[in-house]
């Protein structure tokens, strides 16, 4: 598997929920986020965040993180990162998107 290809895959689908939010409609993203595939939290001591699998907790019970904070924090993670898990967990919200690989699960 190509880690670059997949890095600009989610870059670029990052951008596009960036435009999704700014035309009004529901980044993937979140979509993603609300369908219980993913989870963006803050860290215990509030300093950063973590990209996590799946719910954990109640919906009503999780505090969303804003959508220009969470895409920020993820853009610099997905830039800086090797892990290859990362990288997939994310491309998993966007795996509807034209340019999803089979491989990448």
């Amino acid at each position: 598997m190509n880690t670059d290809e997949l890095r600009r895959f989610v870059l670029d689908r990052l951008d596009e929920d960036e435009q999704r939010l700014a035309d009004d409609e529901l980044p993937l993203l979140d979509e993603a986020e609300v369908d219980g595939r993913l989870r963006v939290v803050r860290s215990d001591d509030g300093e950063g965040l973590l990209l996590l699998p799946g719910p954990v907790q109640e919906a009503e019970e999780r505090v969303p993180v804003p959508f220009g904070e969470k895409v920020a924090a993820l853009r610099t993670e997905v830039e800086q990162t090797g892990d290859e898990s990362v990288l997939r967990l994310l491309a998993a919200a966007y795996d509807t998107h034209h340019a999803w690989q089979k491989e990448w699960r």
